[in-house]
């Protein structure tokens, strides 16, 4: 082998182990909590249609639960934070493969998503609550889903309890879609979360719909890493613990709930 061809060998293969030493589980140059600190900026998934938690006021401005909650994280990591809008489907999709940094959106821990995404530690808590029309005595308890037709989208905590229960999911894109589904007849049920639908009461007090049925326990609500960035999960849990020990989470939950779901 002539010297110039090894040399060509020997950079070649130096651009590719470059290459993959830079190469980061969240698809960046670093791992995800160096790039936000040095770009200076948290990328922030969330649907922005899903009232107390994240939703548009009547000025058109993003706000919410979660909103706040991440402005917090923000302000704690020393970064500005820019939201990313889309549905819920879509916003899990794009966070697997490295389009946000995190997603803070009310999302429920189960075992499917915490396959495929790393957890922070619960800021939230939540029970589901089966949301039938005001007339409907026929849903008295979960089993009573079984050949039930249910509205979610479709990759949601709800959706997959309410498969389990034996209820046919009708996939929607968000909360408006599925009362929709629910006032004309569609659909027997929906499940959401039991803040959710007081909230939404609130909004709409002559809505003729009722809680038929609550779950028995609470679920946790955390934030959605991707998988490897044990470095931004614990920056994130040391945010959450901060405001959580100072009295944030509390008051914010008190301001859009009108209860303390941050303790379980």
């Amino acid at each position: 082998m002539n010297r110039k061809h090894f040399t060509a060998l020997l950079l070649a293969g130096l651009l590719i182990l470059a290459g993959c030493a830079q190469k980061s589980p969240a698809g960046g140059e670093e791992d995800a909590l160096a790039r936000i600190r040095a770009k200076g900026e948290i990328v922030v998934a969330m649907e922005g249609t899903w009232a107390p938690w994240t939703y548009h006021d009547e000025a058109g401005d993003l706000v919410g639960y979660d909103v706040e909650v991440a402005r917090g994280i923000a302000e704690k990591l020393g970064v500005s934070v820019r939201f990313e809008e889309g549905e819920f489907n879509g916003l899990l999709a794009g966070l697997e493969a490295g389009r946000y940094d995190i997603m803070v959106n009310g999302v429920n821990v189960d075992e499917d998503r915490a396959a495929k995404y790393d957890f922070t530690d619960a800021y939230a808590y939540d029970r589901t609550a089966v949301i039938v029309k005001g007339d409907d005595t026929s849903i008295a308890s979960m089993e009573d889903l079984e050949g039930k037709r249910t509205a979610n989208t479709i990759t949601s905590t709800y959706a997959k309890v309410a498969q389990e229960y034996g209820a046919e999911v009708t996939s929607v894109d968000d909360l408006n879609q599925t009362f929709e589904l629910l006032f004309s007849g569609r659909i027997d049920a929906t499940l959401n979360a039991e803040v959710t639908y007081y909230d939404y009461m609130k909004a709409h007090p002559d809505a003729d719909i009722k809680i038929a049925v609550l779950a028995p326990e609470a679920s946790q609500v955390a934030i959605p890493v991707p998988k490897g960035e044990t470095a931004l999960v614990e920056a994130v849990n040391g945010a959450l613990k901060e405001m959580r020990e100072d009295g944030t989470l509390s008051a914010l939950s008190e301001k859009y709930f009108g209860m303390d779901i941050s303790k379980e």
